[in-house]
């Protein structure tokens, strides 16, 4: 850490979202950058192999090791609960989809917000920025090389800085390196029962099946330190990284503001414990928190935001009353059900011995393909629960393996899972404070199945997993169903067992929700506001997940770097008006 700490922007959290900004913000080489990250560098190993996420969960080198409260829905049950801690955050760690969800998603976060900014149109340019896609540019993809609308024809400070530096197409966009039979199968069984063949999940319709485009490149993994710090921000003067630093709280200030609509408090830096001492960092014009679902409402309940009860039940002195910090928890609840099979080979049986284990270690050193290329789940589907649904509300991960838990070995049977998790559900949960010391975490209660159309979803979503499976073309391999298992039929046996089996797919989202924050239709537990500025105090934004006010229809790494590439530009508009 240098002895000057006055940087014009601090960013909390060098994840999926932090990264982005500190390129955005960091290409102007006259404002000073510091990205702040409570965990190590991205130089383990098992990070950038695909398959190596098996051994970055539950690994405290890469893992906060957060996990949930006892869950009431899940039966008593408490998950492990996985957030990325070293650079790049849960893009180092997560199941590399590149997944943007469906056009309903921003509509309605542009109807709940009063702001048409949020819109799929309007949201699409801001994805196809950053990425880079194999096929190249068109309508709905970006492309590296390819000129983007949003930084070409604009004469903003923003758009100049930004075209100078060529940027754009940093986030690498690949097909998967390999194949199953049994997948393939799963896929055209899957049309038998009326799901749609899809070669793109990311046209605004998500529904259909087909396998998922990853995030890696040459078959490594591709995470956001890959893409936006290394070739950019490492060789930039006006850019300081701190890791293995972990911000204690906001420093936050009374704001004599020089009009009625000024912000009461102003955030003006943060305390960083480095693991020796604590530091003061001092922002001049933003603090940018993007420590996640998690971990941003956690630092601001720290630094006395939040629900007022809350903090002072833990004797945390009260800045200002925001009862929508930590609630409106969701997440993506996967149920996962195990089918044996015959007459195929799956990768419970290719690696079930020392040959079979060096034969896939050896295909992915000459090649950079087979199984260790492989992201967690590699065939994907979107469907309905039921026939009256207006749009596709299930998604499926579909794997050619199996075992009982995440981390317990492979079964000794060859077997594919079908897991599938309600896209929208309705169950709402929470993120507090347990202590004030910052090294303690918090308490996370996702409150799954806590609502009677979650659990009808819930029961719903596995009899089409058993219409799917009971289709002509897998009729070749003698699907047995192992797990959940026949017997249980009924509407309420089928929500108990999913309150047995189901398990968190890593989507936290909604925590700092973004929505109308002024007028007769405010949203009293809304955060922020539709340009992520948290409510009531100047010189402070939120852009990570939590501010997402719905969850998208898919997974939520994508959309968090969309999210990001606004609110890089909006910081970067925000500071040429000041000037």
């Amino acid at each position: 850490m240098t002895h000057d700490t006055t940087f014009d922007y601090i960013i909390v959290g060098a994840g999926t979202a932090g990264c982005l900004l500190a390129n955005r913000l960091s290409a102007n080489a006259s404002k000073r950058v510091l990205l702040i990250e409570a965990g190590r560098k991205d130089d383990y190993h098992w990070i950038h192999i695909p398959v190596g996420y098996l051994y970055c969960i539950g690994n405290p080198r890469t893992d906060w090791m957060f996990h949930t409260a006892a869950e009431a829905g899940l039966n008593g049950r408490s998950l492990r609960y996985p957030r990325g801690k070293t650079l790049g955050g849960c893009s180092s760690i997560n199941g590399m989809i590149y997944m943007r969800g469906q056009a309903r998603d921003y509509d309605g976060w542009a109807q709940l917000t009063g702001d048409a900014s949020w819109t799929w149109d309007n949201s699409l340019p801001y994805f196809k920025l950053h990425e880079d896609h194999y096929q190249g540019a068109n309508a709905a993809h970006g492309a590296k090389g390819s000129a983007s609308p949003l930084i070409q024809n604009v004469t903003t400070d923003y758009g100049k800085v930004l075209r100078h530096h060529k940027a754009g197409g940093e986030w690498r966009v690949e097909k998967q390196r390999l194949r199953w039979d049994i997948l393939d199968a799963f896929a055209q069984a899957a049309t038998e029962a009326g799901v749609p063949a899809t070669d793109d999940f990311n046209r605004g319709n998500n529904e259909g099946v087909g396998y998922f485009e990853v995030n890696q490149k040459n078959g490594w993994r591709w995470n956001t330190a890959k893409a936006f710090l290394r070739p950019m921000c490492y060789a930039r003067p006006n850019f300081e990284l701190w890791n293995g630093a972990q911000v204690a709280k906001l420093v936050v200030e009374p704001h004599a503001g020089s009009g009625p609509l000024d912000a009461p408090l102003r955030c003006t830096g943060v305390q960083v414990w480095n693991g020796s001492e604590m530091v003061t960092a001092t922002a001049r014009a933003e603090v940018v928190l993007c420590a996640g679902a998690v971990g941003s409402p956690h630092i601001l309940q720290l630094s006395g935001i939040g629900p007022a009860n809350l903090l002072q039940n833990h004797g945390v002195p009260v800045a200002q009353d925001t009862p929508g910090v930590g609630a409106n928890l969701q997440d993506h609840l996967q149920i996962r059900a195990v089918f044996k099979v015959k007459n195929t080979t799956t990768l419970n049986t290719q690696a079930n011995s020392l040959w079979g284990k060096a034969k896939i270690g050896l295909e992915y050193a000459l090649k950079r393909s087979g199984p260790m290329s492989m992201a967690p789940s590699q065939l994907g589907a979107f469907t309905r629960s039921s026939p009256d649904r207006p749009y596709p509300n299930l998604q499926y991960h579909v794997q050619p393996l199996s075992l009982d838990a995440f981390g317990e070995p492979l079964h000794t049977f060859n077997a594919f899972t079908a897991s599938v998790c309600n896209l929208n559900p309705t169950s709402r949960g929470t993120v507090t404070l347990q202590s004030p010391d910052f090294r303690a975490a918090p308490r996370i209660a996702p409150n799954y199945l806590s609502t009677d159309e979650d659990r009808q979803v819930a029961a719903d979503s596995l009899r089409i997993t058993r219409r799917i499976v009971a289709q002509p073309a897998l009729q070749k391999y003698q699907p047995e169903e192992y797990k959940p298992g026949v017997q249980f039929q009924t509407d309420a046996e089928l929500a108990q067992l999913a309150g047995d089996i189901a398990t968190t797919i890593f989507h936290p989202v909604g925590t700092t929700k973004m929505g109308r924050v002024e007028g007769p239709d405010h949203d009293p537990l809304a955060v922020v506001d539709s340009r992520l500025k948290v409510r009531g105090v100047a010189g402070l934004r939120v852009v990570d997940a939590g501010v997402m006010p719905l969850i998208t229809s898919g997974n939520t790494n994508s959309p968090t770097l969309m999210i990001a590439e606004k609110a890089a530009q909006w910081i970067a508009e925000d500071a040429e008006l000041r000037q």
